[in-house]
């Protein structure tokens, strides 16, 4: 049987809120716990009883590109699932939800943990984030491998293997923005103004 815990997340009815809460003393059951707490924030005591969520299993298919993986995760029966949480998996790799599956394959954008057949997501230490590069007569399509946390911002330079681009504006999850920056986890394409090189001129004639 696990210990009794030295702090708890409870709803606080003075706060009206859910706060930390010290345990002052408590007496552990299968699924709950029998105690008295003080909220760290309004300083109130009371005893209560304390209801802990269950553990249950939840099978997730995880995709990285053309390849994807089965594996199991314990959820909190009370976890809210929706679509672009991100988490990390037992093996310690991050991935990003890209769909929810209930029973009779129906998807949904969110859900308990209690109604979910299956969680269908993505690889997503590193993402491909796509870039549109514009020199007046053409548009050129490219990609930049970053991590999530990586931040694109307006006015900076990107660079390829064949040409430099500058940054006049990104899209982010339905809007465009045009100055500031914004993470590669948020960014749906990121727009750029065609950058011409400079090249040192080479005298070959020199030293002959």
């Amino acid at each position: 049987m696990k210990g009794v815990p030295g702090e708890i997340y409870f709803e606080c009815p003075d706060c009206d809120d859910t706060t930390l809460h010290d345990v002052l003393k408590g007496k552990m059951g299968k699924s709950s716990m029998d105690a008295t707490i003080k909220c760290q924030d309004c300083g109130l005591i009371r005893t209560t009883t304390v209801q802990f969520p269950k553990q249950i299993e939840v099978k997730v298919i995880v995709s990285d590109g053309s390849e994807s993986s089965v594996t199991m995760i314990m959820l909190e029966d009370d976890d809210l699932l929706k679509v672009g949480d991100e988490f990390h998996m037992d093996a310690g790799n991050l991935v990003r939800i890209s769909a929810l599956e209930l029973p009779g394959d129906k998807r949904v954008k969110t859900a308990r943990a209690t109604e979910i057949s299956a969680i269908w997501a993505i690889e997503f230490d590193m993402i491909d984030v796509k870039v549109s590069i514009n020199d007046d007569r053409k548009t050129y399509s490219k990609t930049v491998t970053s991590s999530p946390d990586d931040e694109f911002t307006v006015g900076n330079i990107l660079s390829f293997d064949d040409m430099d681009c500058t940054i006049h504006s990104i899209k982010i999850q339905g809007r465009m923005i045009r100055r500031g920056s914004a993470e590669a986890r948020n960014i749906t394409r990121v727009y750029g103004k065609y950058r011409k090189r400079s090249y040192a001129i080479l005298d070959l004639e020199d030293g002959v």
